[in-house]
């Protein structure tokens, strides 16, 4: 980012962007404590993540009204404009993956009232995965390192495979034994919540790259003749 002579404004844009790496850290251990609230059948992790949701929504808030106030008061112009207003977008994007980790830490509690349905392998291995891209992805916004949201982007694929490959473990349980339906399909749901993680990740590394190089390259097909 570019450095400012007027040392205020230079400090708002600091405190912004440390705030929204400090939301970034809470959803990050948001996720974590809901996958190991599975992993441990701990449905008091799982509880307490449902309760400290409210400071990640409350951060939003204030997150949101920090952009106002400098949009309004500073008018700031070319890409300190693209930084604001990136930093609007991946709020709101933060908030959403807490609600996530709210629905694994859900799944959880459905999951510690009956016997475990196999390994939670996988599962802890596709939350690793949406964790590093979570990281990766701030990482990449703090710095404007656009080779950094783009490795980002790429490794949504990942985790999608292993979302399939979840889902179709689930899908075989369940034909198995009707009895394992209702822990094969929260199981399922927790996968799914995690692979949504990975993808609000992405989003943010499309930001940064609008961010840097004022280049919107979300919906590529959207833009393609002929493309969906």
């Amino acid at each position: 980012m570019s450095r400012h002579t007027d040392k205020a404004y230079e400090a708002e844009l600091t405190a912004l962007r440390e705030r929204l790496l400090v939301m970034g850290g809470q959803v990050e251990q948001a996720m974590a404590s809901s996958v190991r609230a599975i992993t441990e059948r701990d449905s008091a992790l799982a509880a307490e993540v449902k309760t400290r949701d409210r400071e990640i929504n409350r951060m939003e808030v204030e997150i949101d009204g920090m952009c106002r106030r400098i949009l309004a008061l500073r008018q700031p112009a070319a890409s300190d404009l693209r930084f604001i207003t990136t930093a609007l977008k991946i709020v709101t994007d933060l908030e959403r993956m807490g609600d996530l980790a709210v629905n694994v830490a859900e799944r959880a509690l459905d999951l510690t009232q009956a016997p475990p349905l196999g390994s939670t392998h996988d599962l802890a291995k596709i939350a690793d995965l949406a964790e590093a891209q979570l990281k990766k992805a701030l990482d990449a916004f703090v710095t404007g390192d656009v080779a950094k949201a783009e490795e980002v982007m790429r490794g949504d694929d990942l985790i999608d495979a292993l979302y399939l490959k979840i889902f179709n473990d689930m899908l075989a349980r369940m034909m198995e034994d009707s009895r394992n339906i209702r822990r094969a399909t929260a199981t399922m749901f927790a996968a799914k919540h995690l692979e949504r993680f990975g993808d609000h990740a992405t989003n943010l590394a499309e930001m940064v790259v609008y961010m840097v190089r004022g280049q919107d390259v979300r919906h590529p097909r959207s833009r393609a003749p002929g493309g969906e």
